[in-house]
């Protein structure tokens, strides 16, 4: 997970802690270094921006550089900046809600949507004890409702019964009433995904919402594709208004400039994260434990 982001970056510190003593410049060539290392691993340019003036008015003071380690507090101070950069703090799942509690789980098509829904409801069944229904709004294709009833059997959780015609604003009213009825205590609601960004696919998923008053609107994006992934969660947030990000394959990805891009572009934390191919494989996203890897503490 970020490799290459934190190979570059442990390079530019390996060589501020072996200086001892540090000048002004010796900080500067070192943000220059961090800033090219982060632009190359496809952080928005404003994060990059941000982060290193940042950075640099916390490191560039008497008390720093006259410090007996300054090399280790610029070591502390980039931690704290990329702590403050994923997040702040861990954001768990909400569910401080009465029941039923309808999440829904919106993204672009192959962006794992779909698989992470069933990992979610398998993670709420197990871990929090929560009776859960899994339920397809995807009436584009029938292969996408096949697998979520599939996830649901290995989950060992109900999948709402398919009918053929339903509308997904049809299923979704379904889907809640049989919640209500059967004593569900959440519902996780698997929208159409697209290939691309289009107005359909937003109105469709803007109708459910209203009608659902989802308690999370959560948005699946593949880390590994970089700013596509950015410009992805900015165009769901502005139309919907997310409450948090799941970002599957995060174990792959040898850059992070998604990761470190999405706080600050949504607004929305980062919850959880997809850290591989089995059911089980999703974990919550806790920015001091990913900061502590990029730079090798942990």
């Amino acid at each position: 997970m970020f490799d290459t982001l934190s190979g570059r970056l442990s390079e530019v510190f390996d060589r501020l802690r072996r200086r001892g003593a540090l000048s002004e410049a010796d900080v500067t060539d070192a943000l220059r270094e961090i800033r090219l290392a982060l632009l190359d691993a496809d952080v928005a340019l404003f994060v990059v921006k941000d982060f290193v003036a940042n950075v640099r008015e916390k490191a560039i003071g008497a008390e720093v550089l006259r410090s007996v380690s300054p090399g280790q507090m610029v070591v502390k101070i980039v931690n704290d900046e990329l702590i403050a950069a994923l997040g702040g703090k861990a954001v768990p799942v909400n569910l401080l809600a009465p029941a039923p509690i309808p999440i829904l789980m919106v993204g672009l098509q192959g962006s794992g949507k779909t698989t992470t829904s069933g990992k979610l409801a398998l993670r709420l069944r197990t871990r929090e004890r929560k009776k859960v229904l899994l339920a397809s709004l995807d009436t584009q294709r029938p292969a996408a409702q096949l697998q979520l009833e599939q996830l649901a059997q290995r989950a060992e959780v109900t999948s709402l019964p398919i009918i053929a015609g339903q509308t997904p604003l049809q299923i979704a009213h379904r889907a809640m009433d049989t919640a209500r009825r059967e004593l569900y205590d959440i519902v996780i609601l698997d929208t159409a995904g697209r290939l691309s960004l289009d107005e359909t696919l937003m109105q469709e998923v803007k109708s459910v919402q209203m009608a659902v008053n989802p308690v999370e609107t959560l948005l699946v994006v593949d880390a590994m594709t970089g700013q596509d992934a950015v410009t992805t969660a900015s165009a769901f947030n502005t139309a919907l208004g997310l409450t948090g990000i799941v970002m599957t394959r995060l174990d792959s990805d040898a850059r992070g400039g998604a990761a470190l891009s999405m706080h600050a572009i949504t607004g929305a934390p980062i919850k959880l994260v997809g850290t591989g191919e089995k059911l089980d494989a999703l974990d919550n996203f806790d920015p001091e434990r990913i900061a502590g890897r990029i730079l090798g503490m942990g």
